[in-house]
């Protein structure tokens, strides 16, 4: 392998998107050979160059790995969070995974993870508009008024949702669908609504379906569904 550029490596390592790894760069984060490098143009050789991001080691990934997880209610969607239940250990594989986007503990359902950092960056940043398609259960029967607001948008934080899909299921579950992340952006509509979720479970992110898979299980993306995620999320397959 020849020279690459600093932002690849990072990418490639699964740190972050090229994008991000530029603003990692010039913010001093990135370290080549013991020496803090902020210069863009930078190459290094993977077989050669120590490289540190935040002061650890990394190195590229050798196998980019895709994973479909249903998480189960009570997870939490970090890495490292002493004394909770961590996603990241439903899945016994070696290789280091990252969750894509966030599902709050008291949410279940499919989430997405990764090694592959330009991943992670498309679909977990609020600016790239991905859907995500969830089915929610309130504790009482809602009006279908209410679901036009829904629909419609609410005001949070001081200024409007975006507009969503909303569909009915029953007196008590519909089935929304979002193209932007808030935190607890859901529960806290239904809120405004008067009416308390009891479960909210994610059956879809950008082209992925949780299908029938169990919870707590996971499941490698099939050729297909990683082709096809790539292209919806703008990301070129050869990397």
């Amino acid at each position: 392998m020849g020279l690459v550029r600093l932002q690849k490596y990072l990418a490639d390592a699964g740190v972050c998107s090229r994008r991000k790894g530029e603003a990692h760069i010039r913010a001093g984060r990135v370290a080549v050979n013991g020496q803090v490098v902020t210069e863009l143009g930078t190459k290094v050789d993977p077989a050669a160059d120590r490289v540190e991001f935040d002061g650890r080691c990394i190195q590229p990934v050798e196998q980019k790995l895709y994973i479909a997880l249903n998480k189960p209610e009570g997870y939490v969607t970090s890495c490292s969070q002493p004394g909770r239940d961590l996603v990241v250990d439903l899945i016994d594989l070696p290789e280091r995974l990252f969750p894509v986007g966030r599902l709050d503990a008291d949410s279940c359902g499919l989430l997405l993870m990764t090694n592959d950092g330009r991943i992670h960056h498309r679909l977990s940043h609020p600016a790239f508009d991905h859907e995500k398609h969830d089915v929610v259960t309130v504790d009482r029967p809602i009006a279908g008024g209410a679901l036009d607001k829904l629909a419609r948008g609410v005001r949070l934080d001081g200024r409007m949702t975006r507009e969503a899909e909303v569909v009915r299921l029953d007196a008590r579950r519909f089935k929304i669908t979002l193209r932007e992340g808030r935190n607890r952006q859901i529960r806290r509509m239904v809120a405004k609504l008067g009416r308390e979720v009891v479960q909210l479970r994610r059956v879809q992110m950008a082209n992925i379906r949780l299908g029938r898979l169990p919870s707590g299980k996971w499941r490698h993306l099939s050729p297909a569904e990683i082709k096809a995620l790539l292209n919806v999320i703008g990301v070129p397959a050869n990397g």
